[in-house]
C-alpha cells in the first residue's frame, strides 16, 4: 500500500520504487482476479450450453442474467488493470503524479487512495458532469 510519502509525484529513486513496486503488487492481485473470473465464466458457460431438464425460458433469462453481470465484472477488472499498466507506464516516462488535464500535480492524498490516478480532483470532477 502508498504511502502518502510515496505518492510525492516520485522525486526520489526510494519513492519511484516504493510506487512501482505497489502498483506491480496491485496489477497481479487484478490479473489473478481476472483470471479467476474467466475460469467462473467459462465454468459457467458449461452450464448454460445444455439445459437442464427442468428449465423454462425464466430460468434460462436468470442464467444469462447472472451470466451478462458476471461478465461486466470482468470487463470492469480489465479496465483497472489497464489503468494500472497506464500509471507504471506514467511512472517509466516520468508523467506520474501529473494531471494529464491541467499538468498540475495530483494531491498526494488522492494518489495515496488511488495510485493509478491520471486526474486532479478538479480535473476528475469536470470530467464526470459531462
Amino acid at each position: 500500500m502508498l504511502t502518502q510519502a510515496d505518492t510525492t509525484i516520485a522525486g526520489t529513486d526510494v519513492q519511484t520504487a516504493n510506487i512501482r513496486a505497489a502498483l506491480e503488487e496491485r496489477l497481479a492481485e487484478l490479473r489473478a482476479e481476472h483470471a479467476l473470473l474467466m475460469a467462473e465464466l467459462s465454468s459457467q458457460d458449461r452450464g448454460l450450453l445444455v439445459a437442464d431438464a427442468g428449465d423454462d425460458e425464466v430460468d434460462l433469462g436468470t442464467k444469462a442474467f447472472i451470466r451478462e453481470q458476471e461478465m461486466s465484472l470482468a470487463h470492469a477488472v480489465v479496465d483497472r488493470i489497464d489503468q494500472v499498466e497506464r500509471a507504471l507506464e506514467r511512472l517509466a516516462a516520468g508523467g506520474y503524479g501529473y494531471c494529464e488535464g491541467c499538468a498540475k500535480p495530483i494531491a498526494p492524498a488522492r494518489l495515496a487512495a488511488f495510485p493509478s490516478a491520471t486526474l486532479c480532483v478538479t480535473c476528475k470532477q469536470r470530467a464526470e458532469r459531462r
